[in-house]
């Protein structure tokens, strides 16, 4: 018989056949709820977040402007100046976010001068890297569509705020 008071490795019954170790101290040893906690329970990902990693990452490249179309950039700016207002970096960017995979469609106004192909390129290579790493969602397209080019000599729709 096995004296089960104290702490520490005590031998199986049968320890000349199985030369196992076992502990007694309460709670060593024993997993509850069956299996890793990191798989209970499940995580989901709205589209919103996705856009905003997307929109953020889209707008480090360099040569992109700005994102979104004339009109939603218009009434961005407008919404931009009501007091309390955000800019909102997901302007631009859809996102359709399924379990385990992910579909973006960014529209994106590039500067005069630029490859208009090797900015697409760059912004496909940085928004996959930065929603994949952040989410682990496999990204299984990136559609862009260049929905104008900024002019050396044209203003911004979006001036600067003049209050700091």
């Amino acid at each position: 018989m096995t004296d089960m008071t104290e702490p520490g490795p005590v031998r199986a019954p049968d320890a000349e056949k199985n030369p196992v170790e076992t502990t007694s101290r309460k709670g060593q040893g024993t997993r509850r709820g069956g299996g890793d906690p990191a798989t209970r329970g499940r995580t989901t990902i709205s589209d919103g977040v996705v856009e905003k990693i997307a929109g953020l990452a889209a707008r480090d490249v360099f040569g992109v402007h700005a994102m979104g179309s004339g009109l939603s950039r218009t009434f961005g700016a407008v919404r931009d100046r009501v007091p309390g207002g955000s800019k909102s970096v997901a302007r631009g960017v859809k996102a359709e976010v399924g379990e385990v995979q992910t579909a973006l469609d960014l529209e994106i106004v590039v500067v005069y001068g630029v490859s208009i192909a090797d900015v697409a390129r760059d912004v496909r290579e940085n928004v996959i890297a930065a929603v994949e790493r952040m989410t682990g969602l496999e990204v299984v397209e990136v559609n862009i569509a260049v929905s104008d080019v900024k002019l050396p000599d044209e203003e911004d729709e979006e001036p600067e705020s003049r209050l700091q």
